[in-house]
C-alpha cells in the first residue's frame, strides 16, 4: 500500500479525531449530526433575511442573475424602443409583406431577436443589413442572458402551485411544500415548462387557425416552425392583428421551449446522477476500494476514509476540493495540533485584521 501524504493524515485526523482518554465516548450512531453553528439555509438567500450574511458576489455586467421583472422590463422596453426607432425610420429599405409601419418596425424586432426569420419582412439595403446583424446578436444575449433567467425564476414561482395541485387532498404545510421543492426541484421545473408550452403551441394554433385563416395542419405546422426557430416562412403572421399577437406570443413561446429543453437536459443529468448513487451504495467492496480508501495507510478504513472515498465515487466531490479545505484548515491551525480551537480562531481573527 502507498505511503499516504501529510495532508491525507491530518484529513483523517480532521475528520475523525482519535478519542481523549478521560472522556466518555458517544453513542456510535449518533456520532455523525449536523454542526450546531452552520449556517441555515437561509443565510445564502438575502431576499429571505434582509440581505444579512449573505455570499459575496462577483461583479457581473448582467447584474442579478434572477433580475427584478422592473429591469428585465426596462432592458426589454429600450431595446424593442431604439430597434423599432431604427427600423421604423428605415422601414422604406425594408421589403415585404407591410401592414403598419410601427407594428412592422416591432414585429421584426422579435423575429429577429428570437432568431425565428420568417423571411415576410427582409433587409433591402446595406443599413438595414448591418442593423439586423447589430440587432439579432443583442437581442440573443437579451434572450439568454435577462429573459432566459427571467423566466427561470417565474417558473420557480409556478412550482408551489403545482406541488399544492398535486397534493391538494392532503393539504400540506409550507415546510412540506419546501422540502417537496427541494427534493423534485427540476422535475417540477420541467412539468410546469411543459404545460406552459402546450398552452402556448395550442393558443397559437387557434389564433392562426381563426385570424389569419390558415389551415389546422398549417396553423400547427407554423407554430412547430416559430418556436423552434426554424420558420420556412412559406407561413407567417400577415394581418396586424396577428403581428400584433406574434410580438407578445413569439417572445413567450421561444424563451419557453428553450427552458424546456434546458430543464429536460438537467432532469437526465439527475437520473443519472442518481443511478451512479446507488450503483455506488450497492456495488460491493473489494480490497482495491480498501486499499484507495485508507487515507492514512494503516490498513484500516474509519468512517471518515469511507464516507470520502464514497463521495469521490459519486462524483460529490474531487481530490482538488479536499486539498482545498486542507489548506484552509492548515491556515486556520496556528499551533499545529492538527485541531481547531477557539485560540486559534482568535488567532486566526487577529493576523487578518493586523493585515
Amino acid at each position: 500500500m502507498a505511503k499516504a501524504d501529510g495532508e491525507q493524515s491530518l484529513l483523517v485526523g480532521l475528520l475523525d479525531p482519535s478519542p481523549q482518554p478521560n472522556r466518555k465516548q458517544p453513542n456510535k450512531k449518533g456520532r455523525f449530526r449536523r454542526c450546531r453553528s452552520a449556517p441555515p439555509p437561509e443565510f445564502f438567500h438575502p431576499e429571505k433575511n434582509g440581505g444579512g450574511g449573505s455570499l459575496p458576489r462577483s461583479p457581473s455586467f448582467f447584474g442579478d442573475l434572477h433580475p427584478s421583472f422592473v429591469q428585465v422590463s426596462t432592458l426589454l422596453s429600450i431595446y424593442l424602443g431604439v430597434s423599432t426607432l431604427c427600423f421604423f425610420l428605415a422601414r422604406n429599405q425594408i421589403r415585404g409583406e407591410k401592414t403598419n409601419g410601427v407594428l412592422d418596425a416591432v414585429y421584426f424586432c422579435v423575429v429577429t431577436m428570437t432568431t425565428v426569420g420568417y423571411g415576410d419582412l427582409v433587409p433591402n439595403s446595406k443599413v438595414t443589413k448591418l442593423l439586423a446583424c447589430a440587432f439579432v446578436f443583442s437581442g440573443m444575449a437579451l434572450v439568454g442572458l435577462i429573459l432566459s433567467k427571467a423566466a427561470d425564476y417565474l417558473v420557480e414561482k409556478q412550482e408551489i402551485l403545482l406541488v399544492k395541485a398535486l397534493h391538494l387532498h392532503q393539504k400540506p404545510g409550507e415546510r412540506e411544500i419546501l422540502k417537496e421543492l427541494e427534493n423534485n426541484r427540476v422535475k417540477y421545473k420541467f412539468v410546469v415548462t411543459l404545460i406552459l408550452l402546450l398552452l402556448l403551441i395550442l393558443v397559437g394554433t387557434i389564433f392562426l387557425y381563426k385570424v389569419e385563416k390558415l389551415d389546422l395542419v398549417d396553423a400547427f405546422y407554423c407554430v412547430c416552425s416559430t418556436i423552434t426557430t426554424l420558420g420556412y416562412g412559406d407561413k407567417s403572421f400577415s394581418t396586424e392583428m396577428g403581428r400584433v399577437f406574434a410580438v407578445f406570443w413569439i417572445l413567450t413561446s421561444t424563451i419557453c421551449i428553450a427552458q424546456f429543453f434546458l430543464y429536460l437536459a438537467e432532469l437526465n443529468t439527475e437520473r443519472r446522477q442518481h443511478l451512479l448513487v446507488k450503483w455506488v451504495l450497492n456495488r460491493r467492496m473489494t480490497y482495491t476500494d480498501l486499499e484507495a480508501a485508507d487515507l492514512d495507510d494503516d490498513g484500516v478504513v474509519s468512517a471518515a476514509e469511507f464516507v470520502i472515498y464514497k463521495l469521490k465515487e459519486m462524483g460529490k466531490i474531487k481530490q482538488e476540493d479536499v486539498a482545498l479545505v486542507l489548506e484552509e484548515f492548515e491556515n486556520l491551525d496556528f499551533d499545529q495540533s492538527g485541531t481547531l480551537s477557539i485560540s486559534d480562531l482568535e488567532l486566526s481573527q487577529s493576523s487578518q485584521t493586523r493585515t
